[in-house]
């Protein structure tokens, strides 16, 4: 867990697998159903192959079992669309945390990745995280 001693304190580390998959939550304390709604946990990912891979999909493709990616959901439908593969977990892991950084420092704007904007949440979200985000 050494590796993940530099985490924001809003980050909770909610698993991390022998295989060195890690999975990160923020605020579980307030995303509980009362305050924020608890389907929209932001959570990282950190996986060893392709996430959202299906079984079976481009067998020949054998970096996507082998290299790690970074997945940032804010619900379960909406996501960070970047493409973040790495060849070693270290430079996964670099990534994943600059994120959880980057969140929690208000530095990413959320608001761009709904396709329906939700703005009483996006106030809301906005103090938790100290974004100075304006609605666009």
């Amino acid at each position: 867990m050494s590796d993940l001693e530099s985490l924001p304190e809003a980050w909770s580390v909610w698993s991390v697998e022998d295989d060195g998959r890690v999975v990160l939550a923020y605020r579980p304390d307030v995303f509980d159903g009362e305050e924020f709604p608890a389907a929209c946990l932001p959570t990282l990912y950190l996986t060893h192959g392709k996430r959202t891979r299906r079984p079976g999909t481009n067998p020949t493709d054998r970096t996507l079992e082998q290299d790690w990616f970074v997945t940032f959901y804010l619900e379960p439908d909406v996501s960070l669309n970047e493409t973040n593969r790495f060849e070693t977990r270290a430079e996964g892991l670099e990534r994943t945390m600059e994120l959880a950084r980057q969140f929690d420092d208000g530095e990413i704007d959320y608001r761009a990745l709904y396709q329906v904007p939700r703005e009483a949440y996006f106030d809301r979200l906005d103090d938790l995280t100290g974004s100075n985000a304006t609605e666009s």
